[in-house]
This record gives C-alpha cells, sequence and structure tokens, in this order.
C-alpha cells in the first residue's frame, strides 16, 4: 500500500486528466441538448441545460440585426419607410432570401418582415449595408449592442448567421437579448410575432411553429445552419406571465418545437414540486463555459440523413423531444387539454397575412397596384407562353392566339383578393388576377360585355410573355441557414 503522502502527490495529476476529460467531452454532451427558459419579466432561470455552452447562431442572428435596426428607428436616425436598395452583395447571398436583383428598393419595414418571417438572407444585408455601410461596420455595431446588453459569450461577423466559425453565441445571450426586444422596443416587438407575409402571390408561414398554435405563443425567431442544428427562441404570455424558451442543437424543425413547448408547459405549470428544484439564479449571473462550440455538421447533414430542404423541417420529428417520466412528473398534474405533439400538428389558427411589397410606402390603390406588379414578377415567362405553346403543338396555333389576344384586350382590372383561403399553405397561390399572371379570363360575371370582347377577324400569332421572375426565390435549393 502506497503511502498517503504519495497518494496526495498523485492527486493533481489525476484532477488534470480528469478536467482534461470533461472539456473534450463537453462539445458532445452539449450536442445533445441546449435547453433555457426564463422568465421574461425578471429573468429568473426556470430550467437550464448546457445553457452556457458556446453554440453557432445561425439565422437567430437576426434578432440582434432586427434589434439594432429598430433601436435606430426609435432613435431617430431612420424610419419604417425609409428606402434601402438592394446591392449585388445582397443579392448574391444564398437562400433562404426573397431573391430581388440588384437595384430594387424596400422600405425597412418590408425587409424587417421579410427577414422574420421568411428568414431572408438578403434582407438582412440590406439592413445591415443601409444601417452600418457595409456588413463589418454593421457587425461591428451588433458586437457593441451585444456588449452592452451583457452578451459575453457572443461574436458576430455578419447580420443573418450564414455559416462563420466566428459567429458565435449561447442560450444564456440569447435569452438576453430576447428580454432586451421585449423591454427596449415595446412599440416594435410586433415584428417578432408576424403569423405568415404574402408577397405578390406567394404565401410564407412563419418558421416558428408555436405562431397561431401554442397557446399565447408571442415571439421570437428560428434558426438552422448545418453546424448549429435546428435552433429556436420562442416567448409565450399567458395570466400576464411571459416566459423565453431557448432550444439549440435539435435535430429537426419539429425536434426544437416540441421542446420549447414542453419547457413552456412546465414553466406555466405551477406544479407544488416546484419548490423542490434549487433556484438558478438569473440568467446574468449563468456562468460561460469554457468548451469551443460543437459543429454537428455530421450528425445534421452527412451521411444518409443529407442537408434538409428548409429551415422548416417537418419530415423528422427527434426521439430526444420525448417526454421522459422524470419530466413528465415536474409537468404537474394540470396537464394541457393537448399535447405538444398534437398542437404541433394541428394548423395554425386563421389569420390574413401581412403583405409585403417593394418600393417606397404605399396604401390603397397603389399598394394593389405594387402588389399586382410583385405578382406579375413572380411569373416566369415560359409560364406566360404555356397555352400557345401547346396548341402550337397540336395545329391550332392561330384559333388560339386568337383568343388569347381578344382575352388580353379586354382584361383591363387588376384584382387582389387580400385574404387567404382558411387553410392556406404556405408559398400558396392567393387569388390574384392580373392581364398578364396566367392568361385566364379575371373573375367576372359571364354577363359582363367587357368580358365577351367580339371576335377578331383575322388570327393574330402567339406572343411571348413578358417580365422577369423573381430569380432563386422561386427554386428551392437546399439552403444555408433558417
Amino acid at each position: 500500500m502506497q503511502p498517503r503522502h504519495l497518494l496526495l502527490r498523485k492527486s493533481p495529476f489525476k484532477l488534470l486528466i480528469l478536467a482534461a476529460a470533461l472539456a473534450l467531452f463537453a462539445p458532445r454532451l452539449a450536442q445533445a441538448e441546449v435547453l433555457l427558459l426564463v422568465e421574461a419579466d425578471s429573468g429568473k432561470v426556470l430550467e437550464a441545460q448546457n445553457a452556457t455552452v458556446p453554440w453557432h447562431p445561425a439565422s437567430l442572428s437576426k434578432m440582434m440585426t432586427a434589434y439594432v435596426t429598430l433601436k435606430a428607428v426609435k432613435d431617430g436616425k431612420i424610419t419604417l419607410d425609409t428606402l434601402f436598395t438592394v446591392s449585388p452583395l445582397a443579392a448574391s447571398q444564398v437562400p433562404s432570401k426573397m431573391g430581388f436583383r440588384p437595384g430594387t428598393q424596400v422600405t425597412v419595414d418590408n425587409a424587417l418582415k421579410m427577414m422574420l418571417v421568411k428568414s431572408a438572407n438578403d434582407m438582412a444585408v440590406v439592413l445591415a449595408e443601409g444601417v452600418g455601410g457595409s456588413i463589418e461596420g454593421f457587425s461591428a455595431m451588433m458586437n457593441d449592442t451585444a456588449q452592452k446588453l451583457g452578451m459575453t459569450q457572443t461574436n458576430y461577423v455578419n447580420p443573418n448567421g450564414l455559416p462563420d466559425d466566428a459567429q458565435i453565441t449561447s442560450a444564456r445571450d440569447l435569452a438576453i437579448l430576447a428580454r432586451a426586444i421585449i423591454r427596449d422596443l415595446p412599440d416594435y416587438e410586433y415584428f417578432v410575432h408576424i403569423p405568415s407575409i404574402r408577397y405578390g402571390r406567394r404565401i410564407t408561414q412563419n418558421f416558428n411553429k408555436l405562431i397561431g398554435r401554442y397557446p399565447g405563443a408571442d415571439g421570437f425567431k428560428t434558426g438552422f445552419i448545418c453546424a448549429s442544428g435546428y435552433n429556436l427562441v420562442a416567448s409565450a404570455t399567458r395570466n400576464g406571465r411571459r416566459l423565453i424558451a431557448v432550444v439549440l442543437g435539435a435535430n429537426s424543425g419539429k425536434a426544437r418545437s416540441l421542446r420549447a413547448m414542453q419547457m413552456l408547459d412546465r414553466g406555466f405549470g405551477g406544479t407544488p414540486l416546484t419548490w423542490l428544484k434549487p433556484s438558478l439564479g438569473t440568467v446574468e449571473s449563468l456562468v460561460p463555459a469554457d468548451v469551443p462550440a460543437p459543429d454537428l455538421h455530421d450528425e445534421v447533414c452527412s451521411g444518409k440523413r443529407h442537408a434538409p430542404a428548409s429551415d422548416d423541417d417537418d419530415d423528422t420529428v427527434a426521439s430526444s423531444a420525448k417526454e421522459s417520466p422524470g419530466s413528465a412528473l415536474l409537468a404537474g398534474l394540470q396537464a394541457p387539454a393537448l399535447k405538444p405533439s398534437e398542437i404541433l400538428a394541428a394548423a395554425p389558427e386563421p389569420s390574413e397575412p401581412i403583405l409585403v411589397y417593394t418600393g417606397p410606402t404605399r396604401t390603397g390603390p397603389a399598394l394593389i397596384a405594387a402588389m399586382a406588379a410583385d405578382a406579375d414578377a413572380q411569373t416566369p415567362p415560359k409560364h406566360r407562353g404555356k397555352k400557345a405553346r401547346l396548341a402550337s403543338r397540336k395545329g391550332e396555333t392561330d384559333t388560339v392566339a386568337t383568343r388569347t389576344d381578344a382575352k388580353k384586350s379586354a382584361r383591363t382590372e387588376v384584382k387582389i383578393d387580400v385574404k387567404p383561403g382558411k387553410g392556406a399553405k404556405p408559398d400558396a397561390k392567393p387569388a390574384v388576377h392580373h392581364a398578364n399572371a396566367g392568361g385566364k379570363a379575371a373573375d367576372k360575371p359571364a354577363s359582363d360585355p367587357a368580358t365577351k370582347p367580339a371576335k377578331p377577324k383575322a388570327a393574330a400569332k402567339p406572343k411571348s410573355g413578358a417580365g422577369a421572375g423573381t430569380g432563386s426565390s422561386d427554386a428551392k435549393p437546399a439552403p444555408k441557414n433558417g
């Protein structure tokens, strides 16, 4: 048996080995799950798991982009009606994006809505260049703001969260940012809980699936890149009490939503067993973990599982999102009427999409005309000449062309049905009718003389469609983030 003093001499080495092992495995543990639940008003931590492990924010970076932009609006430096121009750099961003061509102008108001609902990477750059002069200048503003807010684990290098090893944050810092948005920007907070937007014909639902489904849900943002997995910051309010849930590193869009709802259920439950849980202090008091940010690329986007088509992944539900017996016990006796999985599977509450458009702020007929122009730009030329091409193959070119020209000459009305049908799906085609939007007759009664043009004497040759599509916004490549 070795003397006691020799054992004591060896213990420091054992501690070093243990510390090295913990540092080695900490990122792997963090990959399993990062969870944080806090009270919005007090910052009190109700639940925390790996909450201070560094993480790649992905499109959660757009929360800070919105905060810095709206602070500039609040301080009178710009207005929501200020026009910013899409630069070649902004237009070159990878999806998810709106796909506008360089030179297109967008108001701050519309750019914010597109960025926060569709998670448009090009609109984040438009705002960054408009407010900060450049991506580098705006990133410096983002980092300065983060330090002032106490986000000590955060560093930004771009406004949209596209992959960069230096773009780092943590669940702790994201909860601090969410509280700052609620506290400092109460007049503009509606931007973070818009259910859906309509651009031309296209309706895009918010990727945050709690909005319109989970009772009381009222914010914030989703994010995805291969290195981070599926991230979500979500908030909900019940009986005047608002909670903020942060989920990082989930392996599907559904998994992050389920986890957030489960945490919120436990937070709102107020069970008799709550007093058994030790106090975790406030979110600002959480001690940062001194470990590198994990890279989930191999787990999320490699092997049999390819990069998902979008941040809105509806195909996979992570097994880790299932409730364990212990967590179900803590959820209390007053369980919700529907399980989180049932809430997520339900259709969102019907709501009218918020109209977004290009160009200056418009109202009334001018807004209708702008929406019609954007809808027209979404129709690729090849679709407009489809009938004529088919008729040509069947030897009926002259007859179809005559009808087409007659209808075009009689259609002078532009009509937009602003309200979508119940249960409208993302990117569904709304009831938009325009002279150049498809070749079908306008929605007028058959008795209307305007719908019965005289038959032309001579047949006209088929005309090719005009206008340009929206480029990559209509395509669906695998995006780099969301």
